[in-house]
């Protein structure tokens, strides 16, 4: 699905997480670290359960960022997050509701999505449901979802999102893995995670440039509106 890289579970969660908040309790949108914890775990509409931890879920928003999925701004008390999946996976309101609900509680028949989006979006019937999941599956390279095989005894088929890993233990064991096959650590502390230094320096050298070019447009746009005034005269 190369709208995203795969996503692992605490990032589906959380980005889960601010999606549902936005659409059901707007007024409390962005949302801290604190309420976003909550959130994550909450114990209603939630499969599987979750008791994720602060830095679980901290570490999560920092590398959504890095990929502009969440975006951080300073509020007078707290720093407050909310995503930034609107644009990169177009998603229309009743869209929004779909995946929401697929990325906090898994697999889901159609039926299920209609009578739990209630709060997010209004669906007239199950048809408008199945419309919205085949367009969110549409595109083989730009697919969100796809339709599960029908279990023995099942009526409906269960629909299912391809933003990355659904298991906690897997992505654990991932990371457990990952801290396995790294380097042995000196006697120094580590350093936090997120991006290094230098990586913050070509980041901030970047946005210069773009800064300097749209600057010099600027100014050619505006020698260019004062030629056409009158104000000058071209050399």
């Amino acid at each position: 699905m190369p709208r995203t890289r795969p996503l692992d579970f605490f990032e589906i969660r959380v980005l889960g997480a601010l999606l549902e908040k936005e659409q059901t309790t707007p007024d409390q949108y962005p949302m801290t670290i604190k309420t976003t914890i909550s959130a994550c775990n909450q114990k209603t509409n939630r499969e599987p359960v979750t008791a994720l931890t602060e830095t679980q879920v901290v570490e999560a928003l920092d590398r959504l960022r890095l990929d502009v999925l969440t975006w951080r701004s300073e509020g007078a008390r707290a720093e407050r997050w909310e995503q930034r999946l609107d644009r990169r996976w177009s998603l229309t309101p009743d869209r929004k509701a779909v995946m929401t609900l697929l990325m906090l509680r898994g697999p889901q028949t159609p039926g299920e999505l209609k009578s739990r989006s209630e709060r997010m979006f209004h669906f007239d019937s199950v048809q408008d449901v199945e419309r919205t999941l085949q367009d969110l599956a549409s595109g083989d390279e730009d697919a969100l979802v796809c339709e599960l095989p029908r279990r023995p005894g099942q009526r409906e088929c269960r629909w299912a999102h391809l933003c990355g890993e659904d298991d906690p233990q897997e992505t654990e064991a991932q990371a457990a893995a990952n801290a396995a096959t790294a380097p042995a650590a000196s006697a120094a502390p580590s350093a936090p995670r997120g991006p290094s230094s230098m990586q913050r320096l070509e980041d901030l050298e970047g946005e210069v440039a773009e800064l300097k070019d749209e600057v010099s447009s600027l100014r050619d746009e505006l020698k260019a509106l004062r030629i056409r005034l009158g104000d000058l005269t071209e050399d």
